[in-house]
């Protein structure tokens, strides 16, 4: 295995840093061998079978087309849980995990019901539910496949959200009734001009629909989510977005002009402005 692990690092080390050839040279043989990292380590002088050898060159000759290891291996971790993740709907990002932290270390001793909007892979709703205990968490979608991934989840990790497609672009069937105590969202925000900034496996793999707005409206998103708020969040609620880090200011500008107060903006771990929270105390 030690052969085996060496030329993993020797092949990806063309195009990934030491510290990216490590990992996914560790991911590879966790997924193909079945092992704990203690137990790789335990057989680390055994020879692997030549079918598992195949399958490691064909994982490595993927990475080497820029495809995301998530894709490749169909899961990836997400707040201490294990999600199925695959083209079509984004790969749960950290900065996604420290936002589902900032809601649970403010809402989960008082929030009875969350509504995540654009909800993907589930990795939102599905973490706030298996570490609080809100009553009623919603998770809406456009895309069917992305339901079916999400609907997957939940049951592989026991969870009880209500996942539903649902455009937030026609809401106009949502009885005015149906409220919420939080509403959040990542929801897409990257320009294409900045396209050409980010990665490969981003950009040639991820879906378009989920990464990109247009640029001449890139809160577009962040609008209409917080026009349904005004109507469907409970007063006193809470809204949080996971954000451009170029658009912190517009975005608290957007939400002032629509009636929210408390707003408070969170940098990541990157030192980088990607979380915002508003509140409702007064009718506007």
């Amino acid at each position: 295995m030690l052969t085996t692990k060496k030329l993993i690092r020797e092949k990806l080390s063309s195009l990934y840093s030491p510290n990216e050839t490590e990992s996914l040279a560790q991911l590879i043989l966790e997924h193909v061998t079945g092992f704990s990292r203690l137990q790789i380590h335990l057989h680390q002088t055994d020879p692997l079978p030549e079918p598992k050898i195949m399958q490691i060159g064909e994982i490595v000759n993927r990475l080497l087309q820029h495809e995301p290891i998530q894709y490749i291996l169909g899961e990836t971790d997400f707040f201490g849980l294990k999600f199925s993740v695959a083209p079509g709907v984004l790969i749960p990002r950290t900065e996604t995990e420290e936002l589902v932290g900032w809601i649970l270390s403010e809402e989960k001793d008082h929030c009875k019901s969350l509504l995540d909007i654009g909800t993907g892979s589930g990795c939102i709703p599905i973490s706030i539910d298996k570490n609080s205990k809100i009553e009623q968490i919603d998770g809406w979608d456009i895309s069917e496949d992305a339901l079916k991934l999400a609907r997957y989840n939940a049951g592989r990790n026991g969870s009880k959200v209500q996942f539903s497609q649902q455009d937030i672009f026609d809401t106009a069937a949502i009885p005015e009734s149906s409220k919420w105590d939080v509403i959040v969202s990542n929801p897409p925000y990257v320009l294409r001009d900045e396209a050409t900034l980010m990665e490969k496996n981003v950009v040639d793999f991820e879906p378009h629909l989920a990464l990109f707005v247009p640029d001449n409206d890139p809160l577009v998103f962040y609008r209409t989510i917080a026009q349904f708020a005004t109507v469907h969040l409970q007063l006193h609620g809470s809204l949080y977005f996971e954000i451009n880090e170029k658009q912190g200011e517009q975005t608290s500008k957007l939400l002032k002009e629509s009636d929210f107060n408390e707003i408070l903006t969170r940098n990541d771990l990157q030192g980088k402005e990607r979380m915002i929270r508003a509140r409702r105390s007064v009718i506007g």
